[in-house]
């Protein structure tokens, strides 16, 4: 038999009536090994979230040239680099590009959604086995920042934990963003109404998108999950500067950093110390700057005393999902499967 993959609709009560009106109905792709469907056996599950922009299906991509999941993972048991493994691949997208798996009032209830409906929804639906060492949460760019927010927060639920570039030394990987922002805010109006309005104009699916679109609708995205505010009438979020001379409002900015996974070591230390697997994955030329916060959270983790492994490799930011070779080597190693 070969492997499959199963695309399911779920139907989200925690989703329903969100801040933005997506859609709370979402698909859900699940990979299942070529021995699913053989007996009765019962198998660990890995929760493939994906980067900003990004959501479960676009794990499928066929191209010429690089392997969607389901042909790596195939290849990987195969080739018996990994054992048989559930993956899953929830759908986690907003009309600002992303949830980061956080809950905030201005996107949504996201790592609710992940925590209390995905994660039941697929043990009572799958053979899986129900327990944190044979789960992982796994994610790549803001998929690795889910990854590392979840699993520190609940190592009830996943005992894994793997980062591939994920955001964290927000001072690194955000605030260099931010110069460029109120330049080019100006093309759409002055002031916040410049903001208000990008986001009634260029969220959408007209093509071809301003050279812009991305750096603003990225800091669009992390404020609306980083410092949401419902009660603001142009838009439901605050920005953590000025929006005219770039200069950071430390107690917005502070909000954010509240959110940092190089700063939130200590306080979740013993949750950390729990998680039978740690992986944190970074390229030295990330164009992010994600080296550094890979850096420096595996610092903290060595500080606090908790156990992990600390890779990087000779590339950047983009089209590095051959990294997921060597995670879902190491995952495979460390799961439970009993």
């Amino acid at each position: 038999m070969q492997s499959r993959v199963e695309v399911l609709k779920h139907k989200s009560k925690i989703l329903k009536n969100n801040p933005l009106k997506d859609p709370n109905i979402r698909d859900v792709f699940i990979y299942l090994p070529a021995s699913y469907g053989k007996s009765n056996k019962k198998f660990p599950v890995v929760y493939l979230i994906a980067g900003f922009t990004g959501f479960g299906a676009m794990n499928m991509n066929v191209s010429g040239y690089s392997e969607n999941i389901q042909q790596r993972l195939d290849r990987l048991i195969k080739t018996k680099k990994i054992k048989e493994m559930i993956v899953v691949m929830p759908d986690c997208f907003t009309k600002y590009g992303g949830s980061q798996y956080v809950n905030s009032a201005a996107t949504g209830r996201y790592e609710d959604y992940i925590i209390r409906e995905i994660v039941p929804y697929i043990d009572s639906n799958f053979r899986t086995i129900p327990k944190p060492g044979s789960r992982c949460i796994i994610g790549k760019s803001s998929g690795g920042y889910g990854a590392m927010w979840l699993a520190m927060r609940y190592p009830n639920i996943f005992g894994l934990m793997v980062t591939h570039s994920g955001d964290s030394a927000f001072e690194y990987c955000y605030m260099k963003d931010f110069p460029d922002f109120v330049v080019q805010i100006q093309r759409y109006g002055k002031g916040h109404r410049a903001l208000s309005n990008f986001i009634k104009t260029q969220i959408n699916f007209k093509q071809p998108k301003p050279k812009d679109f991305f750096n603003i609708l990225n800091i669009i995205g992390m404020s609306a999950c980083y410092s949401p505010n419902p009660k603001r009438k142009e838009y439901n979020f605050d920005l953590p500067f000025d929006i005219y001379t770039a200069e950071i409002i430390p107690k917005i900015w502070n909000r954010w950093l509240k959110f940092d996974p190089v700063r939130l070591v200590e306080k979740y230390k013993r949750n950390l110390k729990k998680l039978k697997l740690i992986f944190v994955d970074c390229g030295t030329r990330d164009e992010f700057n994600l080296q550094a916060g890979a850096r420096m959270f595996s610092d903290k983790l060595r500080k606090n005393g908790i156990k992990y492994f600390h890779q990087e490799f000779n590339d950047g930011h983009m089209n590095i999902q051959y990294r997921y070779d060597e995670s879902f080597s190491r995952i495979s190693k460390h799961f439970s499967y009993k």
